[in-house]
């Protein structure tokens, strides 16, 4: 596997070669589950080595508390090394900038693709989100390697998108995956504009002359109310977001199409709007309570970390979930199964989205001249946990699954579940 790291913020990058296809990779620390960021004035105890002396793996094994054996499996993705053990390894790689040594090889080097992972403001590219940047990653690093790729990572923080767009213009790649996720139309068109084969993953214009790859939130929230709708509830609230982004935007219109097409009565007093963070979340709900807030029987929430603070502010509100209100969310993150109670959600494959992007991009990479744009809908699955229904409540999960719609330039068996 051919990974890099673009080190365009030193400290917020870490980087590792020769892992498994879709297993783990480090993006500060990035574990599937984890995103872990150090800046250099932490006061972790990887500091004192990271400029000493040129790193081994046996100074990652003494920062992590491990064998080198054990550093040498998980940087190559073998063994059966608990999640743990090798979350604690891969922040020891990303705090130290630990470059491993490529092995020499006659062929020649692989093409270059580069993912911008971009935050512009924050409020849903951050921490709380790190799980969306491993697993888009996971499928871009297999389906780059399985077609020759090298992968480049380059990660911007409130950084202007025409600066931005400087690291891209003559830059030595073959193409170019964007986090789409806070930018604009504005900023896509800019981008799209420099002439670089571009495929924007979590977003999606309709209009816009771009390629595109994203969930199908038409389809998942149609889910969502008709199963709110099939347990009987004829009071339907919406937790939604005030914070400016494509897929926020594309969930609100779609649940007002779909209550429209369910044949669902909505209250506008049911309709609820908070900050997108949790903490943002639980202190507006908190607030709204505290206003005399007449609770819907059920609400579905924009996305999971807007769930967990919504939720949050309930229960210390004396309200019980789901025995007073029932909850659906949305992404399905590894604390909604863990979660007391556990959450209801939408699941969306991001390692599908990943490793598409990468097709896609390689098909407009390798034509012979230009090509229409692209634009995938990745469908849904609704997991049924414990939030949404008081007769489910033994924390077992059932899938509900739905459909997704894919350009013929992807085949089958590209399409696989990641």
């Amino acid at each position: 596997m051919n990974i890099a790291i673009k080190d365009v913020v030193p400290w917020q990058v870490g980087l590792f070669e020769g892992c498994c296809g879709v297993g783990d990779f480090a993006l500060g620390v990035c574990h599937r589950r984890r995103l872990l960021n150090f800046p250099p004035s932490c006061g972790r105890k990887y500091k004192s080595l990271r400029h000493d002396k040129k790193l081994t793996i046996k100074d990652i094994a003494a920062a992590a508390g491990v064998s080198a054996a054990t550093v040498s499996l998980v940087l190559n993705g073998k063994g059966e090394i608990s999640s743990v053990t090798r979350a604690r390894v891969l922040e020891a790689v990303a705090s130290l900038n630990y470059v491993p040594r490529v092995a020499k090889s006659g062929s020649a080097a692989a093409a270059t693709l580069r993912f911008l992972k971009i935050a512009k403001h924050g409020h849903t590219v951050n921490r709380d989100h790190s799980v969306f940047i491993s697993d888009y990653i996971d499928g871009m690093s297999s389906e780059a390697s399985r077609r020759s790729y090298k992968l480049e990572i380059a990660s911007f923080e409130g950084q202007p998108i025409s600066a931005v767009a400087e690291t891209i213009a003559g830059a030595p790649i073959s193409g170019v995956i964007v986090l789409g996720t806070e930018l604009t139309e504005e900023d896509i068109v800019l981008i799209q504009g420099l002439g670089v084969p571009t495929v924007f993953i979590d977003t999606f214009h309709p209009i816009v002359d771009a390629n595109f790859v994203d969930m199908n939130n038409e389809d998942a929230v149609h889910k969502v109310l008709a199963r709110f709708q099939e347990q009987g509830f004829e009071r339907i609230g919406f937790v939604t977001s005030h914070v400016d982004t494509t897929n926020f935007r594309l969930r609100r219109e779609a649940f007002f199409s779909n209550v429209d097409r369910l044949g669902i009565t909505i209250d506008p007093a049911d309709i609820l709007s908070v900050e997108s963070t949790y903490e943002g979340s639980y202190l507006d709900t908190r607030r709204l309570l505290s206003d005399g807030l007449k609770l819907a029987r059920c609400y579905f929430c924009t996305n999971d970390i807007i769930a967990y603070g919504f939720i949050r502010a309930l229960r210390e509100h004396g309200v019980s979930i789901p025995g007073d209100v029932s909850i659906i969310g949305f992404d399905n993150l590894p604390q909604s199964a863990t979660m007391n109670p556990s959450l209801t959600t939408i699941e969306v494959s991001k390692r599908k989205i990943g490793y598409l992007a990468v097709a896609i991009l390689d098909e407009i990479i390798n034509a012979g001249e230009p090509q229409p744009p692209v634009k995938i809908l990745v469908g849904a699955e609704l997991v049924l946990r414990d939030s949404h229904d008081a007769g489910n409540s033994n924390g077992t999960a059932t899938l509900l699954r739905s459909g997704s719609v894919a350009d013929q330039l992807i085949s089958s068996s590209s399409a696989r579940k990641a």
